[in-house]
């Protein structure tokens, strides 16, 4: 597909176009009349018997999650869920670290922020986005408390409004992205343990112990990373065991 590419991406971008693409989803901006872009659809489609592409051309289109509207020269975007979208998340009452359920309400509000270009659709999506969490059996107060959290991880330190909304979504995207830390492996030991409600304090207790015991061992340059896993319980087999016909 890179090969494929170059020759379209040059050609975009000689006609001061964008091109971007995710796997097999291409998306380009460019100021050619629609006859003509159709026409060096086919004829880029001619490049390799392989790849076949079809053309979505118009003043809206929707890109991966991301729905992009042109209104009078300006770009509005918004949340795009598919048509088979349901809104299905990981139950809270399911058997799985606190941190895992909290993470999804704050990366859901984070993204609907980043995403929504005006303020009425962050209410409308935000709105949509606490059903579902209702749905799946989330506490209002963990809700609040997760979208409260958002805010405040970027110092933002009043509830958005009509007023600073644009400010504060610009803070919010400006804002650097944490780069991922690299694990070295020659120095450190995994350890997965099956979560369950009585495994809660298990990770506190392991490492309260470890430097306990190894603080001044040589071992103690080795970094314990802890991992859970599901309990193997009959829903976990029933989903993942596929019947024999």
């Amino acid at each position: 597909m890179y090969f494929f590419e170059r020759q379209i991406v040059n050609q975009i971008r000689n006609s001061s176009g964008l091109y971007f693409r995710y796997i097999d989803d291409i998306f380009v901006t460019i100021n050619w009349p629609v006859r003509h872009l159709l026409k060096e659809v086919d004829r880029w489609n001619k490049f390799d018997e392989n790849i076949n592409l079809s053309a979505n051309i118009g003043s809206s289109v929707n890109f991966l999650d991301l729905s992009i509207e042109h209104r009078d020269g300006q770009l509005f975007t918004t949340v795009y869920q598919k048509p088979s979208y349901e809104p299905y998340y990981l139950p809270f009452n399911s058997i799985h670290p606190l941190h895992m359920k909290k993470n999804i309400p704050f990366a859901m509000l984070l993204r609907a922020i980043r995403y929504c270009s005006t303020f009425q659709s962050y209410l409308n999506e935000r709105e949509k986005l606490r059903m579902a969490l209702l749905l799946n059996k989330y506490p209002n107060k963990i809700i609040d408390e997760q979208f409260n959290n958002v805010l405040s991880k970027f110092g933002i330190d009043e509830p958005l409004t009509l007023t600073n909304y644009n400010r504060s979504r610009q803070k919010i995207i400006d804002s650097s992205i944490k780069e991922k830390q690299l694990v070295n492996y020659e120095k450190s030991i995994f350890v997965h343990f099956t979560y369950c409600s009585s495994m809660k304090t298990f990770p506190i207790k392991f490492h309260a112990l470890w430097d306990k015991y190894f603080d001044k061992s040589p071992i103690n340059e080795v970094i314990p990373i802890l991992g859970t896993r599901n309990v193997d319980n009959l829903q976990r087999r029933l989903i993942h065991t596929k019947s024999k016909i």
